[in-house]
């Protein structure tokens, strides 16, 4: 645990930013973790994870607590699952390759998504018709205020689309120290959502397994999305929006190609990179491939709002913003946006 002063963040973020922390310090365990929420050095802190869901719009004129909390291991297991804890500081793509090379089910259309464990349940976060709602069993979580550790049940964290209680009632309340997932021994496969049976024929899979549906969603997720360690980016921008099954039917007669999935509740989840694709700066025009000075919309998914190399995070979020203007103006939708800003 070593206190820094004026560090670079720039390393910590996956949009690669230039910005500073007027304090940084890593904890490895909760008593760092203590020690360090003790320190009265600054009026705003702020926990960072593997920063693949932030844009800092400015330096950071506050105490950045970098969660480091480490551990793999098995809990308990019975017949059917296997109950597996991870430190919140764990890369979340290796959790998942741990998980597949063990042929445990469940997060395998998880892969190759960005940051650490800490942000799948405070982010629910989901992919290929799979959320984190669906296979966590439990987390622990210290109270900054209280200061006690408090477990989560699966319930207590109040999951919605891309949402939790740590977003919402208890935001800024915790941090996040480990999450143990229910992991099946034997797997129900996830394949109809997106383009993951395609990339399965594409493949030349005849046999379903874990590893085979990992390997379709790395190979569909490396096509479409670029890599935060060559262009500055925070995967998905935007969420899907949500709307009433009647509103998207207005939509459609207007726009036939509006893409459109039902939910459970009879909304329809509309894709919100296929609006910010039918509209742009100007008349005939689309954000998706736009770019201004470092600042862009990425030429292969118009959901991805990227850093080409200085963009100033200002910069991202003002073109974020004119997206925002023209969704609503040409379809009468408000983009929400996924990523945190700072």
């Amino acid at each position: 645990m070593q206190l820094q002063q004026h560090l670079s963040l720039k390393p910590f973020h996956t949009f690669g930013m230039e910005v500073y922390a007027r304090y940084f310090a890593g904890f490895h365990s909760i008593e760092e973790l203590e020690a360090l929420l003790s320190m009265d050095i600054a009026s705003k802190r702020l926990i960072l994870g593997g920063g693949s869901n932030l844009l800092f719009t400015h330096d950071y004129d506050g105490f950045v607590l970098k969660n480091e909390l480490q551990g793999i291991e098995v809990v308990k297991e019975d017949a059917e699952f296997v109950y597996l804890r991870a430190g919140a500081g764990e890369n979340w793509h290796k959790v998942v390759m741990h998980c597949v090379n063990n042929n445990w089910g469940g997060l395998e259309n998880l892969s190759l998504i960005p940051g650490n464990v800490g942000a799948s349940p405070m982010q629910n976060i989901g992919a290929y018709g799979v959320e984190i709602k669906d296979v966590m069993e439990q987390l622990e979580a210290y109270h900054i205020q209280d200061r006690k550790v408090v477990t989560f049940t699966n319930r207590d964290c109040a999951f919605g689309y891309r949402e939790s209680v740590f977003k919402q009632g208890l935001k800024n309340q915790f941090v996040i120290l480990n999450v143990t997932y229910k992991l099946r021994k034997d797997p129900v496969f996830h394949t109809s959502y997106g383009a993951i049976n395609q990339e399965l024929e594409r493949m030349g899979v005849d046999s379903l397994s874990i590893r085979a549906i990992s390997d379709a969603v790395i190979r569909i997720r490396s096509s479409k999305l670029p890599n935060p360690a060559e262009i500055g980016n925070a995967g998905s921008f935007f969420k899907n929006p949500q709307v009433s099954a009647a509103q998207f039917q207005e939509l459609k007669l207007q726009f036939p190609s509006i893409a459109g999935y039902p939910l459970e509740n009879g909304a329809m989840k509309i894709a919100a990179g296929w609006l910010i694709e039918h509209c742009g700066p100007s008349e005939g025009v689309s954000w998706k491939g736009y770019r201004k000075g470092d600042a862009g919309c990425h030429a292969l998914q118009a959901l991805v709002l990227v850093n080409y190399g200085h963009a100033q995070g200002m910069e991202i979020f003002r073109l974020s913003e004119a997206i925002v203007q023209s969704v609503k103006e040409k379809f009468g939708i408000e983009l929400e946006r996924e990523v945190n800003i700072v």
